[in-house]
C-alpha cells in the first residue's frame, strides 16, 4: 500500500505538490521531534512563554530505496542548530564543524575584534575617528568576504551521475554569480548528497517548517514549502540534472 504513495519519478523539489509518502514520513519525524526535543535541548518556540530567541526551522524529508531494495526516509534541517547540536537521526552537513572549524573560529574572532574596535571608536567620538571607523569597516567587510569564500571552497556536490562539482563552480555556471550566504546548508541538497554518497535512490522529497512562525509570516508551523530559489535552485539543478 505504501508503494502506491511513491511517485513514479522523483518529484520536483520546487513544486508545491507534496507526495503522500513524504507527508507520512513527515508525521513520523514530527512525532520523534516532539518526543526528543527536550533531550536534544532544542527549542522551536512551541512552548508557552516563548522568547524572541526561539525560532522555527525548515526540515527536509527524502524517501529513498537502498541497495537491498528497502524503502525508508532520510531527514535533516536547513542551517545549523544552536550550540552546534546535531542529533544523530539527521543527515549531516557537507562541512563538518567538529573537525573543520579552525579557520571559521579564527575568522569569526577577528571579525568580532574589529567590531569591538569600531564600537570603541564610536563611543569615543574623537577627532579623526570617522576615518578610522570607515577603514575598520572596510577591513571587516573584506575579511568577511574572504572567510565566506574559504567556507564555500569546502562544499562539493555530487550529481546523479556521481560527478562532483564545487559550490562556487555550480553558481558560476548557473548565472555567473557568487553563492548566496548559507548556500549548501539547506535541507534538500544535504539529503540528496547523503543519498548519492551512500548508494541510495531518491524517490520523493519535501520540506516543512517546524516551530514558531517566521517574522515575515511566510513560514508557518507544519506547512510544506518548495525549495528556495536563491540558495537551492543552482545546486539542485546540478544535482538532479534538470
Amino acid at each position: 500500500q505504501l508503494l502506491s504513495l511513491i511517485p513514479d519519478e522523483l518529484n520536483d523539489p520546487f513544486d508545491s505538490v507534496v507526495p503522500e509518502i513524504c507527508k507520512l514520513a513527515a508525521l513520523d519525524l514530527q512525532a520523534l521531534m516532539l518526543k526528543n526535543q527536550q533531550q536534544w535541548q532544542l527549542d522551536f518556540g512551541l512552548e508557552v512563554g516563548e522568547t524572541e530567541a526561539r525560532k522555527g526551522k525548515m526540515f527536509g524529508i527524502l524517501v529513498v530505496e537502498n541497495s537491498a531494495k528497502e524503502i525508508g526516509y532520510l531527514c535533516t534541517f536547513s542551517g545549523k542548530f544552536a550550540r552546534n547540536s546535531h542529533p544523530s537521526i539527521f543527515v549531516p552537513s557537507l562541512f563538518d564543524i567538529a573537525t573543520n572549524d579552525y579557520f571559521i573560529t579564527k575568522g569569526m574572532l577577528e571579525l568580532s575584534e574589529l567590531g569591538n574596535q569600531i564600537k570603541g571608536l564610536k563611543a569615543q567620538n574623537s577627532p579623526g575617528s570617522e576615518l578610522k571607523i570607515e577603514h575598520l569597516k572596510n577591513e571587516r567587510k573584506t575579511k568577511s568576504f574572504l572567510l565566506q569564500e574559504e567556507l564555500f571552497s569546502h562544499y562539493h556536490f555530487l550529481n546523479k551521475d556521481m560527478k562532483s562539482k564545487s559550490l562556487c563552480a555550480i553558481f558560476e555556471e548557473y548565472g555567473k554569480k557568487k553563492p548566496a550566504a548559507g548556500a549548501g546548508e539547506c535541507a534538500a541538497p544535504k539529503l540528496l548528497q547523503y543519498a548519492y554518497t551512500h548508494g541510495m535512490k531518491p524517490l520523493a522529497i519535501a520540506e516543512f517548517w517546524w516551530g514558531k512562525e517566521s517574522k515575515s509570516g511566510d513560514r508557518k508551523h507544519k506547512h510544506f514549502y518548495p525549495a528556495c530559489n536563491d540558495k537551492c535552485r543552482p545546486i539542485l539543478r546540478y544535482m538532479l540534472g534538470s
